[in-house]
């Protein structure tokens, strides 16, 4: 069931054609001018200069083929030769009925679905979360959200940073201070983790003992392995309460200790297949290629010491995935920062076969920043904890309710539901709504408003919706078949419409920004919509049930769109 774009696009395609003219040029895309048309086509132009013609003359001949479809109620040509098209208010009541009675409300499914695995959040053992996780998780989980919904098999994966020195320094620490494991807290580990590593700089015994506790470990002795496994329980245990605290939830918290039994295998065999060559004292893959337009270093497998190295770790992750799920596409939602890193990576997985070329994709993004243009600090100039965060915006939503009079009548259990949930939209949504690949600055007071591009203004729409539909259920009116007339109605018909569009180009650019971007618009189009066109006051049933499957309609595309966002609508304010 493709969106009306897709089919007018179709007939003025043919129409070129039939002109002897390319049939690509006869895309159609939205309106730049609303109020002259619904959808253009700019094709005529590009045929024109192709052929030496007039263009008004190309597009006068294709309007003339496609001015009898009957789903347009005008074909017009403007300008130098844009073709204007306007659709009948019946092609629009029929296209509003296909997607109300659509339980996925006009979005499709890809033709080809795949296995994917989605690599986010990056947390540490030991380490609480802070706003750095902030982006990754949230840009993570709706991507996660939106590949699942159009219907590939999908897997997210937390990538717990669990193996490494930093465990020898715990365990080190944990010995030093004779603290009983089965007593071990978060807080003692987070506590414990950074005079460790503080220490370790500038005592070296200290430092020594540490790496040969990590050794130790990684080699299996059995006293540290158990409290290596308590210091992964503790963690992972206070990560996951607040991810879902966030609304994320990962599949998998598959660790770096997992690929760490693969290392020994991979790089006997990089060396077989003659990838893995000396340098300095390490072990390296060159990953340089002809036509580079940049220097690429090589990636350090093996250091000079002997040890791994992180990219190691990382390569060897490919195999462990590639064993355990096979994934088409493996996709890295993490810091742009990393872009070169995880190229040399690619490339060393595609050098050696253990992925397909261009099955790994790294989805970077930017900073969340303060005021002053740089990565968002506390007032003391900290990393702002995470939880920290979720509290600060939780008490900001209380406030703001209690400002707009919101909430007053709901039980006290039930508002606190709504202010987290009101807290976590905005800060999803002040994300979400700029395109990944960038940086963007945080002020709680304006993503926390009801009024604008925020997620609480989304929030209120929707809860607006369904207390219309609460009364109208009360008042024993029903939803009925769409006649769509009025400009407003019209408007929120090919709203509803571009739903597809805006899922499509989420999906091939890994982008959310666009199903924000179009949950916004949908949002502003009801609201016009609700102040143009009465419902439960119309001026007769038909029209009245008409309105009514035009507003259930919108809530179940507006809250589909907010879902795949990770954000949740309460059912009151």
């Amino acid at each position: 069931m493709s969106d009306l774009k897709h089919r007018l696009g179709e007939a003025v395609e043919a129409a070129f054609a039939a002109e002897g003219l390319p049939q690509g040029l006869g895309r159609v895309t939205p309106s730049d001018r609303p109020d002259l048309a619904d959808f253009q086509s700019n094709g005529a132009l590009a045929a024109a200069k192709a052929a030496k013609a007039n263009p008004r003359e190309i597009a006068g001949r294709v309007a003339e083929r496609i001015a009898a479809d009957p789903r347009l109620a005008s074909v017009e040509i403007a300008g130098p030769g844009f073709i204007n098209l306007r659709l009948t208010d019946a092609a629009l009541s029929d296209r509003a009925a296909e997607i109300a009675a659509d339980p996925r409300t006009g979005g499709e499914t890809v033709s080809a679905p795949r296995r994917v695995l989605v690599d986010y959040g990056g947390p540490n053992v030991a380490k609480p979360m802070h706003v750095g996780h902030l982006r990754a998780s949230i840009i993570g989980e709706s991507i996660k959200r939106l590949f699942r919904w159009r219907g590939d098999e999908v897997v997210g994966d937390a990538h717990f940073g669990d193996w490494g020195f930093q465990m020898g320094l715990l365990i080190v620490a944990v010995g030093d201070e004779d603290i009983d494991p089965a007593r071990l807290t978060l807080d003692d580990l987070e506590r414990l983790y950074p005079q460790a590593a503080a220490k370790a700089k500038t005592d070296l015994p200290f430092r020594d003992r540490a790496r040969k506790a990590t050794a130790e470990l990684q080699a299996g002795r059995a006293d540290y392995r158990a409290l290596w496994r308590r210091f992964v329980d503790v963690s992972r245990a206070a990560l996951q309460r607040e991810f879902h605290a966030l609304g994320v939830d990962f599949d998998l918290w598959k660790g770096e200790s997992d690929a760490d039994p693969l290392m020994a295998g991979m790089v006997d065999d990089l060396r077989a297949k003659g990838l893995l060559v000396p340098d300095q004292g390490a072990e390296i893959v060159r990953v340089a290629r002809d036509g580079d337009r940049r220097e690429v270093p090589p990636l350090i497998v093996v250091s000079s010491e002997g040890s791994a190295m992180y990219g190691a770790t990382d390569l060897a992750t490919v195999i462990d995935r590639k064993q355990s799920f096979a994934p088409d596409l493996t996709l890295y939602v993490v810091d742009q920062r990393q872009a070169d890193h995880f190229d040399q990576v690619f490339r060393a997985a595609y050098l050696a076969g253990y992925a397909a070329e261009g099955s790994l994709e790294h989805i970077g993004f930017g900073t969340m920043n303060g005021a002053d243009g740089k990565p968002f600090k506390t007032r003391e100039g900290g990393v702002l904890k995470l939880h920290d965060l979720i509290t600060m915006a939780t008490d900001k939503a209380r406030e703001r309710l209690h400002e707009a009079g919101l909430g007053a009548e709901l039980p006290a259990g039930e508002f606190e539901a709504t202010a987290h949930k009101v807290a976590v939209a905005a800060l999803k949504f002040a994300d979400l709504s700029n395109f990944r690949g960038t940086s963007y600055v945080f002020d709680l007071d304006r993503f926390m408003s009801f009024e604008g591009k925020t997620g609480p203004y989304l929030l209120y729409q929707a809860v607006r919706i369904k207390s219309l539909l609460r009364r109208a259920e009360a008042d024993g009116a029903a939803a009925g078949p769409v006649a769509a007339h009025e400009p407003a109605e019209r408007d929120l018909v090919l709203t509803l419409d571009a739903f597809e569009q805006a899922l499509a180009d989420a999906y091939d650019k890994r982008a959310p920004h666009t199903i924000a971007e179009h949950a916004y618009r949908l949002a502003q189009s009801f609201s016009r919509f609700y102040a143009g066109c009465p419902i439960l006051q119309a001026p007769d049933t038909a029209t009245r049930a008409s309105r009514l499957t035009l507003a259930r309609t919108t809530l179940a595309q507006l809250e589909q769109s907010l879902a795949l966002l990770g954000i949740e609508t309460p059912e009151r304010m």
